[in-house]
């Protein structure tokens, strides 16, 4: 693996050999979201609220569709 670093990118190298292309896609994906959140100014408790809200929304969209047979009222939302 080589490495060069200019002013403005980092240049990586990497075997073919070294990473598989599914390996290569979980480092670019994560480099991406390193990227689009690094000027975040999101609290852990920001984003513990926003999970919590789509967590919910998920449950109240799917419910229905996962559990069909069941009571409402049986159902916690």
């Amino acid at each position: 693996m080589t490495i060069e670093r200019t002013k403005l990118e980092t240049v990586i190298r990497i075997p073919t050999s070294m990473m598989t292309s599914m390996e290569v896609q979980d480092l670019l994906d994560y480099l991406f979201f390193r990227e689009i959140t690094v000027k975040s100014k999101a609290t852990q408790k920001d984003v513990n609220r926003l999970a919590k809200s789509v967590k919910k929304g998920w449950w109240d969209a799917n419910k229905d569709r996962l559990f069909p047979n069941l009571i409402p009222s049986t159902i916690n939302s």
